[in-house]
């Protein structure tokens, strides 16, 4: 499974992120992002958010208004099948190691984008880990750094292992 990185982004707190040359993946979260409700996001296991291009662009399809970086995410990927992706696989991303941890569990933040957004990235059987959900993924996932580095936009994603 590989891909490549479309965007890297960052905000200051809430969104939407907007897109940065390059960054450093610390364990952490990105050096220069910021939160708007710390207890919930920017913990060492939820240091990253990675969403796929591919995503976003279904639910511009559906008349979502988004965009890179709308969702929140730090990393825009096109190439990974988000219905593939699952909690332990690893990727090398530029220079950095990262592994996803979990699903993000969308909030109120997101109701700019449409009032049923939420319901459109996420739904019952995601939230109980299940795969098979027409939806899974589209919320994006949330990763830890195992290895920091810097990482660009054009830079390679690969599955490292699947843990």
């Amino acid at each position: 499974m590989t891909g490549v990185v479309v965007q890297v982004s960052i905000s200051p707190g809430g969104v939407p992120n907007h897109a940065i040359e390059e960054a450093r993946l610390t364990e952490s979260g990105i050096a220069g992002d910021g939160w708007r409700h710390p207890q919930f996001h920017g913990t060492r296991k939820r240091a990253i958010l990675l969403i796929t291009a591919e995503g976003i662009d279904d639910l511009v399809a559906q008349g979502f208004p988004i965009f890179h970086g709308a969702l929140g995410e730090n990393l825009t990927t096109r190439g990974l099948d988000r219905r593939s992706l699952r909690i332990g696989h690893r990727f090398r991303v530029g220079e950095a190691v990262i592994q996803l941890t979990e699903v993000r569990i969308p909030c109120g933040t997101l109701d700019v984008s449409g009032r049923k957004i939420q319901s459109a990235i996420y739904d019952a059987r995601a939230m109980a880990g299940d795969a098979t959900s027409p939806v899974w993924g589209m919320s994006g996932f949330y990763a830890s750094v195992v290895e920091p580095g810097v990482v660009r936009a054009n830079d390679a994603i690969g599955l490292v292992t699947e843990s």
